[in-house]
């Protein structure tokens, strides 16, 4: 065999397995958070929360604790996300408005993914445009980080040397925590502000 044919056989084993790899990567995400959905367990351990410490927008310090003794929705997104995370954010305040005075026992947070660009300042701009009682939370990389993995939140930054403007993969799940700070069940971002509120009031 020719070595420009060997060459061929390799680009295209390797373009195959990297294709095979995403797919499974997108099926493994995709299932994950129907089951999270559906039940908010796998194998009957609860999949989300943890410990993490992190600030808000006015640059108060939050923790796991914090989540105590009340209802809590948590967004996983970022500031610069051009459509999914603005409109979850649009929806979570619709339905917990929805809830009238049960609402009012709701406190939603926002935890970025970007603690780059997502500074406590840029936090305070964002926060003008989305209901008045959310948290949104910034830290270092390694806090940033930890709570992901807390949460079992997935991030993937998507950008070149020097590009400011880049775009950042990323689990798009909304966690309701419970007042004893455990997981309760979740909401893809593809739900809609009256099927999270039905559930919701179900829960609440």
């Amino acid at each position: 065999m020719r070595r420009s044919d060997w060459l061929f056989l390799l680009l295209l084993v390797a373009t195959v397995a990297a294709v095979a790899g995403a797919l499974f990567f997108s099926e493994t995400e995709t299932e994950r958070g129907r089951r999270l959905e559906a039940t908010g367990t796998e194998g009957g351990t609860a999949l989300v929360g943890g410990a993490f410490n992190l600030v808000d927008q006015d640059g108060i310090a939050v923790t796991e604790n914090d989540l105590i003794g009340q209802w809590t929705l948590i967004y996983f997104g970022y500031t610069f996300c051009p459509d999914v995370c603005p409109i979850t954010l649009t929806n979570m305040a619709t339905a917990i408005d929805a809830l009238g005075t049960v609402g009012n026992r709701v406190v939603p947070m926002f935890l970025t993914v970007d603690p780059k660009r997502d500074t406590v300042e840029s936090l305070k701009e964002y926060s003008v445009h989305f209901h008045p009682r959310t948290r949104f939370l910034t830290g270092s990389e390694v806090e940033i980080d930890r709570a992901m993995k807390a949460f079992r939140v997935y991030r993937a930054i998507r950008a070149e040397a020097g590009d400011e403007n880049y775009l950042v993969d990323h689990t798009s799940i909304l966690y309701l925590m419970g007042p004893d700070g455990k997981f309760v069940t979740s909401f893809s971002h593809a739900t809609s502000a009256a099927d999270m509120t039905d559930r919701l009031r179900r829960l609440l």
